[in-house]
């Protein structure tokens, strides 16, 4: 299942439902939520162990939010990377 994740802070309860070989793309505020300073930042690293975790380039790029800032081992994609998660994960839900 690919989930989208548009809200900030992120809410534990989403992270939870979250399955073993999920995607999560982290879109507009919500890649406020995926700092290495943030919240829920130990929860998504121990995330990264089963599911696939991307956020966005262009959201990151208009809060001015560098690579380095992200909880570590987070994918960064694009658009396109975005629509190609979309044509593989025929399960999508947003969140926000």
């Amino acid at each position: 299942m690919l989930h989208l994740i548009f809200q900030s802070p992120i809410d534990s309860a989403v992270l939870e439902r979250m399955v073993t070989g999920d995607v999560a793309v982290f879109l507009e505020s919500a890649v406020l939520g995926v700092l290495q300073n943030a919240q829920q930042s130990g929860v998504l690293a121990d995330k990264l162990t089963s599911t696939r975790l991307c956020v966005l380039s262009e959201d990151m790029l208009a809060r001015g939010i560098l690579e380095s800032e992200l909880v570590a081992g987070l994918e960064i994609i694009d658009y396109p990377g975005l629509v190609k998660l979309t044509v593989e994960n025929p399960l999508i839900t947003s969140w926000s």
